[in-house]
Parts: structure tokens; C-alpha cells; sequence
């Protein structure tokens, strides 16, 4: 097996386990990296990827609960559990690469809807809906474009009947893929036209929060944060993908961007994908010390290697999963989940060891 490194980076993997592929260059933020580039990200970024008290105490949701930005912010002084990997285990179901990945979801309504209960049987008490992938920009890669509006309601529809009363439904957005230029053809004003638009279909289609995850650059995670405050009143979390050191791929650290987006308006900040718990604990430290909003940490199962068939193949267990996540909860994370290579079993025993 080989993993996908370049010097000290390793790159992010899609919310399908695989290893989003460079295409663009681009200069670090840090002085200390100025000497040399990295390869940044673009990518074919659509093949996404009972709670118990204990020593932690956790936040149960009540049927009439309305989540309003006041209230996200009481839930969160508990620990809140969020969901885990979603692409990879639709591809263990059987999803092709290389698709559409919102379109095989909504043609197997069954297999998302199974996953979705799984997590909520295992503890989530946030689940992302399957609409990872469903900006304007993605979406123009399949033709699909003009029915952006019809496929986020259905498959926010899957998620709302999947979780009824018992669990909030985040309405899952991410990068375009793009970096943002002044003078190129993806500029901030781009950004945030897309992400407006993919927002207000989400908020009209009932969904209880934003998640802005796998977030490459701090400008373009802005632009998502100043489009959800333009069109709606939910929360909104954000979360971006860095290297184990904190770095993030087109240059800043995550530390800065917390800070950065929490002025913004941002409920709650931190990172997502990119590696292993044992490796973010001085990363979610330093978010903790930047800002005073809640920190989330929704990791991969570890990084991943590569197998002789391309398939991404995760080696931390469920055990040693939840034991890592513990200590990031220890060092100021209260919004836990996982991301890439993780299943139901994972959030399991990631309430259990809490």
C-alpha cells in the first residue's frame, strides 16, 4: 500500500476516501513555508466522501425544540455527537466512482436512509444531509444545474423523514473545488452568489443548520458564512480540512480561520477529514484558545492508504477512535463526529467511551 503524500502534506480525501487529486499550486501563508509551494486542491469533488450520560454530559433533544442560533449555542455547552462518514460507506453499498453522487443517492433512497438510522441508533444527534455536493459549480460537472433546487429538497426530504423528531438535520455545503482570485474567473462575489443560492434552498427545504465542511481556504469558507447570514437566520458550522500540523492547503492555519470566521458570524468552528484524531489534539487546542464559539472535530478513521485497487483503506478501529476523540474532547472539542472511513460502530463506541 502507499499514501498519497507530498513532503509533510497529506491531501484530503473526498467524502468518498479518495484522495483528492492536485491541480493548481499554490503559495503558503507561513513564513516558515514561504521557501516552498504545496499542491493545493481541485477535484472531481462529488463522490463524497440511544445517547448515555457519563462522564460527559450529553444534550437530548426535545420534539418541540426550533433550532435557533440561541439555542445552538445552549446545546452546545453539552457535548453535542454528530454523524460520521457518509461517501465511503454509500460506496461500500455499491456507488460507483465518478458519479453524480447526489443523483445515485437520490435513485437509492433506501441505502442513505438505512445509513442515517444506523448513526442515529449509534448516538448522532446532528445528521448531515446528503447534499455535500449540490452547489451550482458541482453540479454543472454532470449537466445537473438546472435541477439544483429539486435534487437539495429531496434529498433534505430523505434526512427530515429519516430523523422525524429525534435528531437535527444539518444541510450539508462545501467547496467548490476553486480558489478565489480577485482577477480570475472564481472571485469572492462567485462564492457567495453559489453558496446563497444553495442556502436558501436548504433553509426553504427545512433544514435545522448549515454545515460547511471540507473547507480548502479561509476566503471561500467566508463567502459561506456572509451568504447563510444573507439569506436565513440558521446556524451555521464551519469546518476546514488541514494538515496535522494545522495548516490549511491554500495557506493560514486553522486557528487563524476560527478566529476569522467566528467574527463572521459562525456558530461554531474546527476541522474536518484531512487525518486521525491523534494527530489534531494541538490543533483543536489552539482553536479552543482563538475563540469562543464551540469547536468541532470530525476527523478521519486515521489517514488512509492506498490499495493496489485505488480503494482508500483506514486502519484506526472504532476503540482507538473513540480513545483519540476523548482526548480532543478533553483539549475543547464539544461537537464530535467522524469523516472519512468511519461508520454507525464508530459514533458507538464514541458515546460509550464518553
Amino acid at each position: 500500500m502507499r499514501r498519497f503524500t507530498c513532503s509533510r502534506l497529506y491531501y484530503p480525501v473526498d467524502m468518498g476516501g479518495t484522495p483528492i487529486k492536485p491541480r493548481t499550486k499554490v503559495a503558503s501563508a507561513t513564513k516558515s513555508r514561504q521557501s516552498r509551494r504545496i499542491w493545493g486542491l481541485l477535484a472531481e469533488i462529488n463522490n463524497y466522501s440511544a445517547v448515555r450520560p457519563n462522564s460527559y454530559d450529553f444534550y437530548i433533544k426535545q420534539e418541540a425544540d426550533i433550532l435557533t442560533r440561541d439555542e445552538f449555542q445552549k446545546l452546545t455547552q453539552k457535548v453535542v455527537i454528530l454523524d460520521g462518514a457518509t461517501g465511503s460507506n454509500l460506496m461500500a453499498q455499491g456507488m460507483p466512482r465518478g458519479i453524480c453522487t447526489e443523483q445515485w443517492v437520490i435513485d437509492h433512497k433506501d441505502v442513505i436512509q438505512k445509513l442515517q438510522k444506523a448513526y442515529m441508533e449509534a448516538g448522532s444527534q446532528i445528521i448531515y444531509a446528503p447534499t455535500f455536493g449540490g452547489n451550482r459549480i458541482n453540479l454543472e460537472k454532470h449537466g445537473l444545474e438546472d435541477r439544483i433546487r429539486e435534487i437539495n429538497r429531496t434529498l433534505v426530504s430523505y434526512s427530515r423523514e429519516t430523523a422525524g423528531t429525534r435528531c437535527y438535520v444539518a444541510g450539508d455545503i462545501t467547496t467548490s473545488g476553486q480558489f478565489i482570485t480577485s482577477d480570475g474567473d472564481y472571485t469572492f462575489e462567485t462564492a457567495y452568489e453559489m453558496y446563497q443560492e444553495q442556502i436558501r434552498i436548504l433553509k426553504d427545504a427545512g433544514v435545522d443548520l448549515i454545515a460547511a465542511e471540507t473547507m480548502i481556504n479561509i476566503e471561500e469558507t467566508l463567502a459561506a458564512v456572509d451568504a447563510a447570514r444573507s439569506v436565513c437566520d440558521l446556524p451555521i458550522m464551519c469546518t476546514v480540512t488541514v494538515e496535522a500540523d494545522g495548516s490549511i492547503f491554500s495557506g493560514g492555519n486553522a486557528a487563524e480561520a476560527a478566529a476569522a470566521l467566528e467574527s463572521a458570524g459562525a456558530d461554531a468552528v474546527g476541522i474536518n477529514c484531512s487525518v486521525g484524531p491523534d494527530q489534531l489534539v494541538s490543533v483543536v487546542r489552539s482553536i479552543r484558545e482563538a475563540v469562543s464559539i464551540p469547536v468541532i472535530a470530525k476527523p478521519n478513521a486515521g489517514m488512509p492508504a492506498i490499495d493496489d485497487q485505488g480503494n482508500a483503506v483506514y486502519s484506526m478501529t472504532p476503540s482507538d477512535f473513540a480513545r483519540h476523540m476523548k482526548v480532543l474532547v478533553e483539549n475543547g472539542a464539544s461537537i464530535i463526529g467522524g469523516c472519512c472511513g468511519t461508520t454507525p460502530d464508530y459514533i458507538r463506541e464514541l458515546v460509550h467511551i464518553l
